[in-house]
């Protein structure tokens, strides 16, 4: 059986709807491909999570950042922030079934990164951009 990895026709023409600029997915897309949204989105794959166990395995992102990107994302309804009126407070984040249904599609290209990032960076190509002025 051959596999192509090519989208169909099909699947080109529903992408069509992103490119207008007044387009409601473009606001989508841009909180779904910004760097710590599919980094927090693919972190909660395995389950819920605190605020500070987030924060560690998204090493680099700033705390203003994380909250900002948590509220971007629940608000998109793709995650699920539940406070535990328990002292000291509480709160978790999880997946809601959106985000499972967006997280299964983003792995597959976050899987693709990871195992070409060494090799696209490292490329004569992007030594080369780096050194010029």
């Amino acid at each position: 059986m051959e596999v192509s990895t090519q989208p169909g026709t099909s699947a080109i023409e529903g992408a069509d709807g992103i490119f207008p600029a007044g387009c409601p997915s473009r606001t989508v897309l841009d909180h779904v491909s910004s760097k710590w949204g599919v980094l927090i989105l693919v972190a909660l794959w395995n389950g819920p999570q605190r605020w500070s166990e987030l924060r560690r395995r998204a090493e680099g992102i700033s705390e203003k950042m994380l909250a900002q990107t948590l509220k971007t994302l629940e608000g998109d309804g793709f995650l699920r922030r539940d406070a535990q009126p328990v002292i000291p407070p509480r709160v978790d984040y999880s997946l809601t079934e959106r985000g499972r249904g967006l997280v299964a599609v983003l792995l597959p290209l976050v899987t693709w990164i990871a195992e070409h990032a060494g090799e696209i960076v490292d490329s004569p190509a992007a030594v080369n951009r780096e050194s010029t002025p």
